[in-house]
């Protein structure tokens, strides 16, 4: 008995323990949102390339991930604005069936994006091997990513550690499955240290010239 009460409270203190720990990195990483990230597009640099992260394609329904969805809306404002010329789609590749990265091109060539401007990235299985792909395959040392606030957060604090230039702009969306991220985001930001800690790994693959190499 006396056991299963002292697992109990190791339990409970390990949680509160882990949730100061994240709320404490929340704060921090939205410290760097507020200088480096906006929903206002007359807010945001020009350069060369937006990197648009991906996510679950579709939700349980099999409808396109309303998550998902806002971030290629915000990629396409990005891209008609022209503050970008081109997209990296980058997410994971697990087979033909499970695919972000063509999924998202595909949603982008049907919403007026041409597909010889997006690069579709298949090995972007965390947000910082998205990041490092970008800078060490794709060759870009600026960035304006595309993703909701909280992931914009993390991924630029990543990246402005990791020697790249970067900017978030904001997929605004809402319903029950982006209150499960936001939840799951909030505390997956302490990887985001460990990230940093550990050192992000270059990323290795034949390099790619965005604009001279045509996509594939």
């Amino acid at each position: 008995m006396r056991v299963a009460v002292w697992s109990a409270v190791a339990f409970v203190a390990t949680i509160i323990v882990v949730s100061l720990v994240a709320a404490m990195a929340n704060q921090v990483m939205a410290s760097w949102g507020k200088v480096y990230a906006t929903g206002d597009l007359a807010r945001l640099p020009q350069v060369e390339v937006a990197l648009v992260l991906g996510t679950l394609p579709y939700d349980p329904p099999g409808r396109l991930n309303p998550w998902l969805s806002q971030r290629l809306d915000a990629a396409v404002e990005l891209w008609q604005a022209g503050k970008v010329k081109y997209l990296i789609v980058s997410g994971n590749r697990e087979s033909d069936s499970y695919d972000e990265p063509t999924v998202m091109r595909d949603v982008l060539v049907a919403r007026g994006v041409p597909a010889s401007v997006i690069y579709r990235d298949f090995a972007g299985f965390r947000t910082v091997t998205s990041i490092a792909r970008a800078r060490d395959i794709y060759r870009q040392k600026r960035l304006i990513i595309v993703s909701q606030r909280d992931h914009i957060n993390r991924a630029i604090f990543l990246a402005r550690h990791m020697g790249v230039e970067a900017w978030g702009y904001d997929a605004v969306g809402d319903g029950p499955f982006m209150l499960m991220n936001n939840l799951r985001s909030k505390v997956t930001v302490i990887y985001a240290y460990w990230d940093l800690v550990i050192g992000p790994r270059p990323a290795a693959g034949p390099r790619v010239a965005i604009g001279a190499d045509p996509p594939v």
